[in-house]
């Protein structure tokens, strides 16, 4: 692939590529994928939850939720488990690392899943604490630990089982982050991370995305429980 098409189809990978949630609309990567005939990757099957087993109302598809709605969902989520503001970042380079790769859109019906795929992911690779599969059975409601296994699963397989979070990349969405805040009158927190918690991020992430992919092979082959993922976060990483 060519390297302008690279660092345009997949930001979340290059840091010299701009974030989709700064200076792309969804309209235009749907456009682009019309105008490609990529194919739409429906995430509706991943996390079976009520809605999913009774008739879901019409015009629950036609409203997007209130910015208000979604950060509620995500603060009970990163309160209950104690998540960091760094975490967050990492949660977004996966979000738009998943919009890029599936070719997927986010709509009213997909996009809690959507989120919590890629927090689950995040608090797995970056965060000290483990939070286990079974703790977020705990937070949500109708949620099977089963259910979380396969939504783990789906979702690295949709990403290509690439979950590195290189220093660069996660600088360019801090900066970009606190462009939008600065932008829209709000306050900014958490300060950059300092080299040595980059450098950690970044072997943390590498050792991580192999070990994923080992255990991927071993579930082809037997029965595995996506919970059995948590071990890789205790592997010791070898920083150059």
């Amino acid at each position: 692939m060519p390297e302008d098409l690279a660092l345009e189809s997949n930001p979340s990978d290059h840091p010299r590529a701009s974030t989709i949630f700064l200076s792309k609309s969804q309209t235009d990567v749907r456009e682009k994928r019309k105008s490609n005939h990529l194919n739409h990757c429906d995430l509706s099957n991943i996390l079976p939850h009520k809605e999913q087993r009774e008739k879901v109302p019409e015009e629950y598809f036609r409203h997007d939720p209130e910015h208000k709605f979604i950060y509620r969902f995500v603060r009970t989520l990163f309160s209950a488990a104690q998540l960091t503001a760094e975490c967050a970042i990492v949660t977004l380079v996966y979000l738009e690392r998943l919009l890029t790769y599936a070719e997927i859109d986010i709509c009213p019906t997909n996009w809690k899943r959507i989120v919590l795929g890629a927090i689950l992911l995040a608090s797995k690779v970056w965060d000290d604490q483990a939070v286990w599969n079974v703790d977020y059975c705990q937070i949500l409601k109708d949620i099977t630990v089963e259910d979380m296994n396969e939504m783990e699963r789906h979702f690295l397989e949709l990403l290509q089982f690439n979950i590195n979070v290189p220093a660069s990349v996660y600088a360019k969405y801090y900066f970009d982050l606190r462009s939008l805040a600065d932008d829209n009158n709000l306050n900014f927190l958490f300060a950059p991370l300092s080299k040595e918690r980059a450098q950690n991020l970044e072997a943390i992430s590498r050792l991580c995305e192999d070990k994923y992919k080992d255990l991927c092979r071993a579930a082809m082959r037997r029965s595995l429980s996506a919970d059995n993922f948590i071990g890789i976060q205790r592997s010791n990483a070898i920083l150059s």
